[in-house]
């Protein structure tokens, strides 16, 4: 059972005696659905809504999608109005105040490109200004930070996620990213994920059953020291992930079957002996989401539920159907796969995190609205401008072609490599014209490469689109034209492909590094940092971490000279390969 007095919570008797009295106060109904964390997926602020979905649910947590600071602001009012028992509303922001609100939030930079940094003063900021901005519109429980180990190239949705390869990085950046969020938000609890860790192999689980597989002792001394670090320094809560640990799950349970082998948030092995047990965590266990396939692909829903509580976990965290998915909780309970033990000790949890966090205080349930004006303020923008001069890296230059001079190569080709478009609604995402405006800011004259995208756009679709992009030209032609060319490849994705790679727009398109021979090329990332793997022959590449114009703007700064490059790479930049290094 949790001990409230003891870390993380450190509750008063005071304290203690108004979770106790809460606890008293609700009924069975009221005590499963505060297992639950909501999600709200249609932006906007309907009162009557809100007030039928917090007094009907009555659920512990919320999520939300979408929406401006003022009406998220106002929803999560709404979310605490109409909620007889203070609730917690989560955010996630692994990169900044853009986690909560994309548009007007502030992007500092992704965990990549902290880790890229020297010293910890970027994680900080993420922290910070996360903490600042989501605590402004209501927000008390931050899922963050990633405590992801990066072990594995191929593994792309921690790629820009996961602070660094080495367990001591991830830990200081960890520890920075906290500290930041403390310093901005007192009354904000935060969560080490995705528990026993991602970064191992290639899979992601929002689609695919994925794998933990370090040995027992490897984990110990990689993701366990990061989690054990964590822990021992007082984190409140932490999320598991749709990841098993079989070498784990082997020796504490001997003679356990492979079909037995379960995600961590499935696992009773992985959070009662390993997580409570051994690594001694007194705090709030939640799950990743139970839609992921990781989870909801190897159990079905109606014993999947009952089973995540019963295996340790003290929130569920989305619904598919609440009322269904409620159902089948109070099932488990009245069938015993949850114990009245258990539920208990969830329940003390919750809401002992409630009180921890002061959130019986109408003070810090309601924040003023004048706090919006910390959202992507101007103070939040500098992070991001020093965080890009910090973290941009200069993965290799093996032909020593920079720095640049535009005086001296001033003829550029842009070429603008990006994500498969999506939706018949696309338009271009901006970046080619941002690129552009800075290549030229800097000096150079810039022609820019269609993509066959641009071509389906302007001319319709058309058979001609596919051969114009294979019209490379006559090579003398084209030296003549052109000093240098620049390769920007903005590459993302998420629950859809479990391994995202770069993918030309067209079948021999004139956007491949044919012209590596022809010209001086410079390669620049602005997202994940595996990029060499699929261009290996651009001998000067940059990792820039960041969409956006600061990131932008400072690798062309140092391209060009004007500043020097500041972050280091990882060897996994490398992707195990000899031919990219060269």
């Amino acid at each position: 059972m949790v001990d409230l007095k003891a870390k993380p919570f450190y509750l008063t008797d005071a304290e203690i005696k108004w979770v106790e009295d809460t606890l008293a106060s609700m009924t069975l109904e009221e005590k499963l659905s505060q297992l639950f964390v909501l999600l709200k997926a249609v932006p906007g602020v309907n009162e009557g809504q809100i007030k039928s979905l917090m007094e009907t649910a009555r659920p512990g947590g919320m999520r939300w999608q979408g929406g401006d600071k003022e009406s998220v602001w106002q929803q999560n009012r709404y979310f605490q109005q109409f909620s007889r028992i203070p609730v917690l509303i989560a955010g996630n922001c692994d990169d900044g105040g853009n986690g909560v609100l994309p548009k007007e939030g502030t992007f500092v930079a992704t965990a990549a490109e902290a880790g890229a940094s020297e010293g910890t003063e970027t994680a900080y900021h993420m922290g910070y200004a996360a903490g600042r901005e989501a605590a402004a519109i209501g927000v008390n429980w931050m899922f963050n930070p990633v405590a992801d180990v990066y072990k594995n190239w191929r593994n792309t949705i921690v790629n820009t996620r996961a602070f660094s390869s080495d367990p001591d990085r991830v830990i200081a950046c960890v520890r920075a990213y906290i500290r930041g969020i403390k310093d901005a938000a007192p009354h904000m609890a935060c969560t080490c994920k995705h528990f026993p860790g991602d970064g191992w192999d290639e899979l992601d689980p929002h689609i695919s059953p994925a794998h933990n597989e370090a040995g027992a002792e490897e984990w110990l001394s990689s993701y366990g020291k990061v989690y054990q670090t964590m822990i021992d320094e007082g984190l409140e809560t932490i999320m598991t992930g749709q990841i098993s640990l079989p070498a784990m799950s082997r020796k504490l349970r001997p003679g356990i079957r492979d079909e037995e082998i379960l995600p961590a948030s499935l696992a009773p092995e992985l959070l009662q002996d390993l997580l409570r047990g051994q690594m001694g965590f007194n705090g709030l266990i939640i799950s990743d989401a139970s839609h992921m396939i990781g989870m909801s692909g190897v159990m079905a829903r109606s014993a999947a539920v009952p089973a995540c509580i019963a295996a340790g976990c003290d929130m569920f965290l989305f619904a598919n159907d609440f009322e269904e998915d409620l159902g089948y909780l109070k099932a488990g309970y009245e069938q015993g796969v949850v114990t009245e033990e258990r539920l208990n000790d969830a329940l003390h949890r919750v809401l002992g995190l409630k009180a921890h966090l002061k959130l019986y205080d109408d003070a810090v349930r309601y924040p003023e609205k004048a706090g919006l004006d910390v959202i992507g303020c101007e103070a939040h923008k500098q992070f991001t401008v020093q965080a890009a001069d910090a973290g941009v890296t200069l993965v290799k230059d093996t032909r020593h072609l920079l720095p640049i001079d535009p005086a001296q190569k001033k003829n550029a080709l842009l070429i603008y490599a990006q994500s498969t478009p999506n939706s018949k609604a696309y338009q271009g995402d901006g970046m080619r014209a941002l690129i552009t405006e800075e290549l030229e800011r800097a000096g150079f004259h810039v022609t820019q490469c269609p993509s066959f995208y641009d071509l389906e756009i302007e001319n319709g679709p058309h058979p001609m689109n596919f051969v114009k992009m294979m019209q490379m030209g006559r090579r003398e032609d084209f030296k003549k034209k052109y000093d240098v060319v620049f390769v920007f490849i903005y590459v993302k994705g998420y629950a859809q492909r479990n391994i995202e790679r770069l993918a030309w727009s067209s079948g021999h398109s004139m956007e491949m590094p044919w012209y590596t021979e022809e010209a001086p090329t410079v390669g620049v990332s602005l997202n994940y940092t595996n990029h060499l793997v699929d261009c290996a022959n651009i001998h000067t590449f940059i990792n820039a971490y960041g969409p956006n114009r600061e990131n932008v703007r400072a690798a062309v700064e140092k391209i060009t000279g004007k500043s020097a490059f500041r972050g280091q790479a990882e060897d996994t930049v490398f992707c195990g390969r000899w031919d990219t290094r060269l």
